[in-house]
């Protein structure tokens, strides 16, 4: 057999393997037919974001888990589709459903990620709704089910993250359903164990470098008050109304409280120049709040979409004890500032449930595994974190220095930020050389979806 013979021989063999690995892989099923599969689900769009492809999606989930065949509703959450063999985030909100940006262990692991929408939050949210059903539990059990689910199509490690009550919530799920992911990174997210016992206030009166800075803070709320008519005028010029709180003169003062908080967990040590002193005029102090707090935040339009986190708060999560100690002879509503002011009157509170945090917070420390806390150091939600314990294995827990409410990895000191990066890649499976460097400035979520108050 001659060489040219051998060589077209050869040649229609290597055409035939081609052809059929064309054909395998044309048979694969592509990913949406993959997702429409999953009984349960419901493609509310498509389409991309850079390579990936995304799909906002709809899951039909009980509203009382206990219930399994009772009443359903629509859960929204987002899938970020890179190729079903890389690692898969779950994304818990805590809120409303985000974009389709990936989270920072999304990028260090350049994986998949699903994006949940909180229960409860609108349109999330069971038709009549029992207020009753809205808790932890509840809520794991609806991520459990998503991760069960879609198990089934992403065989690789799972991660869990989110951030400030996002990071809560991947926390709470890890109690209920501890072998659901892999590991889990949470950001700046607060752990309240005993309600009763907080210290925001002390925290807050003395973060910084710099006391001057909190004492303007203290100024600025006392000269609002010592004005406050002329502030409640403005407000109501603008056309804001105050329902939920009974009038505007409450809810400047609820406003006014939760000024120092919000300055820090926004803000930083460098913006204190920017804090208004004594004899300030009503326009400065008016500018200051508007750009630091925002004067429509506590008005019935401002709270309405965070019904849901002060219901949690108030009956579970637990909440800061506003600090009116610069302020208390200026109140005329004073202990206004709690989940109760927040919510309709027509939504019934069950008693407080002491023990839900403790629970949570006893696993954290004598059974949890591979976990990752990112604080800020001037960030009050991190005034009381979650802390290891004896129990807690192959976890890390660092604070960014001077780091607010966006605090991530990529701001912590390098030696740090090594450590935890080299455990996201360990835990997801990840070789460090594959991923790349993957340098990031941004905090662990959109600061526009961690702009929930304390109640």
């Amino acid at each position: 057999m001659n060489r040219l013979v051998r060589s077209l021989l050869a040649f229609g063999l290597a055409s035939a393997q081609v052809a059929a690995t064309a054909a395998v892989v044309s048979a694969a099923p592509d990913i949406k037919d993959r997702i429409s599969a999953v009984p349960g689900v419901r493609i509310i769009s498509e389409g991309t974001s850079g390579t990936a492809r995304t799909f906002v999606l709809g899951f039909q989930q009980p509203a009382d888990h206990r219930k399994p065949r009772g009443l359903k509703f629509e859960q929204r959450f987002s899938l970020l589709h890179k190729a079903e063999s890389k690692p898969m985030v779950l994304h818990t909100s805590g809120y409303n459903l985000s974009g389709p940006n990936p989270s920072e262990p999304t990028r260090l692991v350049d994986g998949n990620q699903i994006s949940v929408e909180q229960r409860f939050f609108a349109p999330s949210r069971p038709s009549p709704a029992d207020w009753d059903d809205l808790n932890i539990w509840q809520a794991a059990n609806d991520h459990h089910r998503i991760v069960t689910a879609f198990k089934k199509i992403y065989g690789a490690k799972w991660l869990s993250t989110g951030a400030s009550k996002g990071g809560m919530t991947s926390i709470y799920h890890r109690r209920f359903f501890p072998r659901d992911v892999d590991a889990t990174i949470a950001y700046v997210a607060p752990n309240d164990v005993v309600n009763d016992r907080d210290v925001y206030g002390k925290f807050i009166r003395e973060v910084g470098n710099d006391p001057t800075c909190n004492r303007r803070l203290e100024g600025v709320q006392r000269q609002i008050l010592e004005q406050r008519d002329e502030f409640v005028s403005r407000l109501e010029a603008r056309g804001y109304t105050y329902k939920q709180f009974g009038s505007a003169h409450k809810a400047l003062e609820i406003l006014v409280l939760d000024t120092p908080f919000t300055f820090w967990q926004y803000g930083t040590q460098e913006q204190c120049a920017i804090v208004p002193g004594a004899g300030a005029s009503v326009d400065d102090l008016w500018k200051f709040i508007d750009t630091t707090v925002g004067w429509d935040f506590y008005t019935d339009a401002g709270v309405a979409p965070y019904t849901a986190y002060y219901y949690q708060a108030g009956t579970q999560l637990g909440w800061p004890e506003a600090d009116e100690s610069a302020v208390r002879d200026l109140l005329r509503h004073p202990g206004s500032s709690v989940p109760r002011s927040m919510v309709s009157p027509d939504i019934e509170f069950p008693r407080f449930d002491r023990s839900a945090m403790r629970d949570v917070d006893s696993w954290v420390r004598y059974q949890g595994s591979r976990l990752l806390f990112v604080n800020g150091q001037n960030d009050p939600w991190s005034a009381e974190p979650f802390r290891l314990g004896w129990g807690t294995r192959d976890s890390l827990s660092f604070s960014v220095p001077g780091g607010n409410h966006g605090a991530n990895i990529a701001k912590l000191p390098e030696k740090e930020r090594a450590a935890a990066t080299a455990a996201v890649l360990r835990w997801a499976g990840v070789q460090a050389a594959a991923v790349g460097a993957l340098a990031v400035d941004e905090g662990p979520d959109s600061l526009d979806a961690l702009r929930a108050r304390r109640g």
